[in-house]
């Protein structure tokens, strides 16, 4: 059935129509204030905190596996859930696409692109297994090359190339304790070492640790080589304040049901306008013309709701604005790291420099760096003290507990954290066999 545009306008008009639920609750930041003076303020946080719906049940802080809705976008998505049962197919094929292009178009203007440049996918994993495995230039006998530190879906991904395209893969390790220069320095010298590498993973913030990437200087390093760089910045967007113009990367995934608090199953990619050929269309997908970006993309007839309430949510997200929220993560992860580093046996995995972290900080306690171990700390945490952390392996010392809080955590919960350390790493650990 081929709609007319008076339909489709009429479609996306009703849609925009029918749900204005968050005008009136637009959040005041209060002028004149430094972000980081603002960080410290409980009783402004107080009311964000009172925008989200957490669960009384425990402390979390563990949000960077799925960074919850604030309660606009809760309403937003529920409404647009009821919308889609009942408007079926009629949605669809009307509203619903020019809604993604207006998507596409505010997603740009934050990220400093073009709309052209970005295709909306169901998540950053998606978005990251469509650049690796649609990279085209490979040929066999070419290498590939990611860290130990990399999302561990992209690192299979870049796998499974040694079958798709005949590469070898190359893997390096960032070393411990990471700094900024170290981690230029094992780049620059994994990159001088292995010449016919001409792709090259890269996290700007990993999932593991927390540490931030030089991506910048690395992208120009790379390009001094002549190799490919795919920035995964699934968990930087949003948790830290920047552009595209920061990154200077040809490729690069997003996720936005982390840091920009959409609902779950949201996120894109971006392709440099004149790099697109070097993307193959997925699937030879003939949906959209090989000239479009959104060949690079084919999800099926998926859940629209969560980009139907991509306005409630990047509303929120640019009413508080990056630095304000960049600014609070940051004296949040620094409050506990600081109590913590003073405990002696706590080994903080995420270096202190100031443009190395955001939210997300691992540590480990000495003598227990096996996964088990830090299993069973994450376990001691939650049962215990009712904290709730997550176990993370593949970094080179050993495995490590993360520790991620969000714009809901308060000072509180942060000092709960170190006294709950403090009591664990006074407590000898558990015969082996007990774990």
């Amino acid at each position: 059935m081929i709609l007319s545009r008076r339909a489709v306008l009429a479609g996306l008009g009703a849609l925009t129509a029918s749900f204005r639920g968050t005008a009136d609750e637009a959040l005041t930041v209060p002028s004149g204030v430094t972000p980081e003076a603002l960080a410290r303020d409980e009783r402004f946080w107080a009311t964000i905190a009172g925008q989200f719906q957490v669960s009384s049940d425990f402390v979390n802080l563990e949000n960077g596996y799925y960074g919850i809705m604030a309660e606009p976008v809760r309403r937003a998505y529920h409404h647009h859930v009821d919308q889609l049962n009942q408007r079926s197919s009629h949605l669809l094929r009307t509203a619903y696409k020019p809604h993604a292009d207006k998507v596409r178009r505010r997603l740009a203007g934050l990220l400093g692109v073009t709309a052209e440049e970005i295709a909306l996918t169901r998540g950053g994993t998606e978005a990251l297994q469509n650049l690796i495995g649609g990279y085209a230039l490979l040929r066999p006998g070419d290498a590939v090359m990611y860290a130990d530190l990399d999302y561990h879906s992209g690192q299979y991904a870049m796998n499974w190339l040694t079958a798709r395209r005949g590469v070898d893969v190359e893997k390096i390790v960032i070393p411990e304790p990471a700094t900024r220069q170290a981690v230029l320095d094992t780049y620059e010298r994994a990159l001088r070492e292995h010449p016919k590498v001409w792709l090259l993973l890269l996290s700007h913030l990993n999932n593991r640790t927390g540490l931030i990437t030089p991506v910048r200087e690395i992208v120009a390093m790379a390009r001094r080589h002549r190799v490919d760089v795919i920035v995964d910045a699934a968990h930087s967007w949003g948790q830290l304040d920047f552009t595209m113009a920061d990154l200077e990367a040809d490729f690069a995934v997003f996720s936005l049901h982390k840091w920009m608090g959409l609902p779950l199953g949201t996120g894109f990619l971006y392709i440099r306008d004149g790099r697109l050929a070097d993307i193959d269309p997925l699937y030879a997908d003939e949906t959209y013309p090989v000239s479009d970006i959104r060949s690079r993309v084919h999800s099926g007839t998926m859940n629209v709701a969560p980009y139907l309430s991509a306005d409630a949510a990047l509303d929120f997200h640019q009413q508080l604005g990056a630095p304000v929220k960049q600014a609070r993560l940051r004296w949040l992860r620094d409050r506990w790291v600081r109590q913590a580093r003073e405990l002696g046996d706590v080994q903080i995995l995420t270096p202190d420099e100031r443009d190395a972290y955001g939210a997300i900080t691992a540590f480990r306690l000495s003598g227990r760096a096996g996964e088990a171990d830090n299993v069973a700390i994450a376990e001691q945490l939650m049962s215990r003290h009712r904290i709730f952390t997550v176990a993370r392996t593949g970094m080179t010392g050993g495995g490590a507990v993360r520790v991620t809080p969000a714009l809901f955590t308060s000072a509180d919960d942060v000092d709960r954290l170190t006294e709950a350390l403090r009591a664990i790493s006074r407590r000898p650990p558990p015969p082996a066999t007990a774990r």
